[in-house]
């Protein structure tokens, strides 16, 4: 039995070297509930510290795709099924230059919660690779993620690893990446969620992100007898998540003033109303 969180934390370190950002995530959630481990020490003898922080299986492979000018390149891929207690592993793929074992570890050990919280029997897992779709063609997306699921295909299913969108992932990769699954395993299945309404996606799937954080943040202001109206709102971020938080802010009557990306950030002291939103959203989709 650990004695304490950081005797605890010394094994984890120990196990998973230079994984900074794993050991933090691990840290956090365990400082969360450690009184309540030592209230039951049960969970302490059955080692369920030592299995839920440990990945029920990771995948990591070389991702080979041809750019426009028909140079080979190399990239990295993932897939980090964490658990499975509960259900199918759960979780987005990120393509972005960061992506590592360590972001997607810790970003995959966070997934196990947050499915859980949801009431749903869905495991948690997270993958990716460090490949940016930024300044790429469509030619070369496809190409890429083409790629990418001709071995991802072998680990995932509909029973198995449903895998999202995240950073860098959006619809249009989400298809290239169901149409190669598709033509490999010659079946029409539920394997990745995300997809365009035309081939079996869901109504008010683009919105569902950014409009249930805004909904959390409201039910969370409403315990204090508040609410977003008259608030001034700054939102991280202008992809599909802040886009719809924003729009969401906007209908409850608050005042978004600044969006950003990975170049920068805009700050609007009139706020940014539906019409600067619509140009925003035009120019980053």
């Amino acid at each position: 039995m650990y004695k304490t969180v950081d005797a605890f934390m010394e094994s984890v370190i120990n196990k998973n070297p230079g994984q900074e950002e794993f050991h933090q995530a691990v840290e956090e959630v365990m400082e969360s509930i450690w009184d309540y481990l030592q209230e039951n020490p049960h969970y302490q003898h059955a080692k369920i510290l030592d299995r839920v922080v440990e990945p029920e299986r990771i995948m990591m492979f070389r991702v080979p795709w041809r750019d426009d000018q028909g140079m080979v390149q190399i990239n990295r891929g993932y897939r980090v099924e964490f658990n499975s207690a509960i259900g199918p592993y759960k979780g987005g793929l990120r393509f972005h230059p960061s992506v590592s074992l360590s972001i997607l570890k810790f970003l995959g050990f966070e997934q196990i919660f947050k499915n859980s919280l949801t009431t749903l029997p869905m495991g948690g897992g997270k993958g990716g690779s460090d490949f940016d779709p930024k300044g790429k063609s469509d030619n070369e997306v496809m190409s890429f993620c083409q790629s990418f699921m001709t071995e991802l295909c072998r680990h995932i299913g509909p029973v198995t690893d449903v895998p999202a969108g995240d950073i860098g992932v959006g619809g249009r990769e989400i298809g290239y990446m169901f149409g190669q699954y598709k033509r490999i395993r010659n079946e029409f299945t539920g394997v990745l969620t995300g997809k365009g309404l035309n081939w079996g996606g869901s109504l008010i799937r683009p919105e569902a992100t950014g409009y249930g954080c805004v909904y959390f943040a409201q039910e969370m202001l409403k315990t204090r007898g508040d609410s977003f109206k008259g608030k001034t709102v700054a939102v991280s971020g202008s992809g599909n998540v802040a886009q719809y938080a924003t729009e969401k802010v906007i209908e409850l009557g608050g005042k978004v003033v600044t969006l950003s990306d990975s170049s920068g950030s805009i700050y609007d002291s009139e706020g940014i109303n539906t019409a600067k939103l619509q140009w925003i959203m035009d120019l980053k989709n």
